[in-house]
């Protein structure tokens, strides 16, 4: 896996989020199905039930992005959402209720049912 580290990452150089290689593997399964890699991007937004709530979606880089690479798939992590991703492990799950990217953060206090909204 290559790691692109933007200068405002520098801080948490030391508690980056990881991300595991099933993710990487959904990553280009969707890549194949679509016919276009497009990155996964991971932020932290203010709201959800429990006061701060994941973001997941497909997206380009930015400049200031922290880019995760392997076998040419994508994941980048916003340097606000930094602070909130330390130690993070960024996953794929499939389960009896569905498929999905999901979130195991050290960080967080609580979270919802859903898995998407937790407070620190």
């Amino acid at each position: 896996m290559e790691l692109t580290l933007p200068p405002d990452a520098a801080p948490f150089a030391d508690a980056l989020p990881r991300v595991t290689d099933r993710a990487f593997a959904r990553l280009a399964e969707i890549a194949e199905i679509t016919g276009e890699a497009q990155p996964l991007r991971i932020g932290v937004l203010g709201g959800g039930c429990s006061g701060f709530q994941y973001e997941i979606v497909l997206g380009q880089a930015g400049p200031e992005d922290l880019v995760f690479e392997k076998d040419g798939q994508r994941v980048l992590v916003d340097p606000v959402s930094l602070p909130f991703l330390q130690n993070a492990v960024i996953d794929f799950t499939e389960e009896l209720i569905g498929a999905r990217f999901v979130i195991e953060n050290p960080n967080a206090s609580s979270s919802c049912g859903c898995g998407t909204s937790f407070s620190i």
